[in-house]
């Protein structure tokens, strides 16, 4: 293969691994923001507390990496609590962890220490044992990514049946995002 074909290779296969990124994203913060948490099964807080709406300077993922929305519902259930005491308990951790500043450029939260902060939090507001919240707390993570990774499979199965990607395109996007190269994966 010449020189040039490789360049243009790898330039269409880097353009498209960032083009799904991006909609990867778009998607992800386009079906899991919700402006404040409500009693409905569907409502949703992230899992720093943040309603969709982040914290000054923490980015519109509440400082998680690009972790989205968590469903209060769902921590609920797993925690055997009432949903309003987890929506209150999130807020209430939000609120008492807002930054009074941005972080400098550069600079972001330690997400496993906001992890842990928010599971000794919520642990006390709601009664429940400490390891239990965290046990939870990742549980819906990786339910939430497993989500994910296969929304993005569907949209890249259908791409390549389109013919919009090959195959070997598909599957680099899905390893660049496996290894947190875009979208925000690699956890």
């Amino acid at each position: 293969m010449t020189r040039t074909k490789k360049m243009t290779l790898g330039l269409s296969a880097a353009g498209l691994a960032l083009a799904a990124g991006i909609g990867v994203a778009g998607m992800a913060s386009a079906t899991t923001t919700t402006p404040t948490p409500t009693p409905a099964a569907s409502s949703s807080a992230s899992a720093d507390g943040s309603t969709g709406t982040a914290p000054e300077g923490m980015g519109r993922h509440g400082g998680r990496g690009g972790h989205g929305m968590m469903d209060a519902s769902a921590l609920a259930t797993k925690l055997g609590v009432d949903e309003t005491k987890v929506s209150d308990a999130l807020k209430a951790f939000r609120d008492a962890n807002k930054p009074a500043t941005p972080p400098a450029d550069g600079q972001k939260p330690d997400p496993a220490a906001r992890e842990a902060a928010l599971a000794k939090s919520l642990a006390e507001s709601l009664g429940v044992d400490e390891a239990k919240v965290t046990a939870a707390l990742q549980e819906i993570r990786t339910e939430e990514q497993s989500e994910h990774a296969a929304a993005l499979k569907t949209r890249l199965d259908q791409a390549v049946t389109d013919g919009k990607l090959t195959q070997a395109e598909a599957d680099a996007v899905t390893k660049a995002v496996q290894n947190g190269v875009i979208g925000g994966g690699g956890r």
